[in-house]
């Protein structure tokens, strides 16, 4: 016997907190009848609905690593009908990102049906590393750099402390690109944190999340990640607990 919320995550269908939220919500029924009790456990019998969906218990997991091109959104469905990080991955499983990347942003994302290790990798209070290459109009200084590691305000709260380097200055093109490493996530946070010292930003790739990164994987192909990386990721979730 497994809790609903938990079953609910690891069949891929969202996370453990986002499951909890349809429960107590009513939009969850068990066997027929609807079920608002967090503590409530079911077994491989019952027959669950969320939102109206039936949901298969313990689905085999799976998970990829995508270097995202530009112009595709992150997300499982658009409604624009534009390109989307999922139609780049071919698997039969239901798979969705974890976290997201802007339209124009390119880089590392990650796609599973593990609700419970996307929970844990998207919570800012785990600490998860997320490295950045962001181009910018304009020549950043090294104490405009030191303010983007103290923390800066958006939309009032200030971001938790980062750490930043240039890695290029270009005089001609009027341009910088610097390293941006966060642990956050928020919408357009990179975005936002370099125009808060007054920069916008041309390009942005993220480089790396944890210890996984791009290497050997070009713009808009993907690889599975290995039983020994997936281990490492609940190395750090099991850490954190």
């Amino acid at each position: 016997m497994e809790r609903l919320q938990k079953v609910i995550a690891l069949s891929g269908y969202c996370s453990r907190r986002k499951a909890e939220e349809l429960i107590s919500l009513g939009k969850v029924k068990v066997n027929g009848k609807i079920v608002i009790e967090m503590g409530t456990k079911v077994d491989s019998m019952d027959y669950i609905e969320v939102e109206g969906h039936p949901i298969e218990q313990m689905e085999d997991k799976v998970y990829y690593l995508l270097n995202k091109p530009r112009g595709v959104v992150t997300t499982a469905k658009d409604e624009k009908g534009r390109k989307t990080v999922v139609d780049l991955v071919k698997t039969s499983k239901r798979i969705y990102p974890v976290g997201r990347l802007d339209y124009d942003t390119t880089g590392l994302i990650i796609l599973t049906n593990d609700g419970e290790l996307t929970n844990f990798l998207t919570h800012p209070k785990n600490n998860i590393e997320k490295v950045y290459v962001a181009k910018i109009k304009g020549l950043i200084t090294k104490d405009e750099i030191r303010r983007l590691c103290n923390g800066v305000y958006i939309d009032g709260k200030k971001t938790s402390k980062a750490k930043a380097k240039i890695l290029k200055i270009d005089k001609k093109t009027n341009s910088s690109v610097v390293e941006l490493i966060i642990h956050e996530g928020k919408n357009h946070q990179v975005k936002n944190m370099f125009k808060a010292i007054g920069y916008d930003v041309l390009k942005l790739k993220r480089e790396s999340i944890a210890f996984l990164t791009l290497d050997g994987v070009p713009s808009g192909e993907y690889r599975q990640l290995s039983i020994k990386e997936v281990k490492k990721l609940y190395g750090e979730k099991n850490n954190q607990e």
